[in-house]
């Protein structure tokens, strides 16, 4: 028997998963969409379209297509920091979810990545 999360089972139990699509949009802190932060308009829109999760990380060092260097070392030059904002959800919602983006990343680029996503027992209904 082993310690499964939400009680003991066998070793052999696995948490259900299922095929996903991870979004990765790098953008700088600085970039706005109608006056806002960029980062949190596509996180609000993530959330309205229902996606499965969001996540926003904040580099410490980075360049873009410009190739100048930006780092949280240097004051002078931190003020546009990366963000890497991930998106995970199921191929179509990820499909359905990128004409959104269309207009609002204007800078900053975009990966696609083929997931597998691990739902925990104790989980009682899994998101779409």
């Amino acid at each position: 028997m082993v310690y499964n999360g939400s009680g003991f089972g066998t070793a052999h139990e696995q948490p259900p998963t299922r095929a996903g699509k991870r979004l990765r949009i790098f953008v700088g802190e600085a970039e706005e969409w109608q006056g806002r932060p960029l980062y949190r308009a596509i996180l609000e829109a993530a959330q309205r379209h229902q996606l499965a999760g969001a996540t926003v990380l904040r580099g410490i060092e980075g360049f873009g297509p410009d190739h100048h260097l930006v780092s949280e070392r240097l004051p002078d030059i931190a003020d546009n920091l990366p963000l890497l904002i991930e998106l995970v959800d199921s191929e179509e919602q990820i499909e359905r979810f990128l004409p959104v983006l269309q207009d609002m990343v204007a800078r900053g680029l975009m990966t696609l990545t083929p997931v597998t996503m691990v739902f925990p027992p104790a989980w009682q209904e899994q998101p779409r």
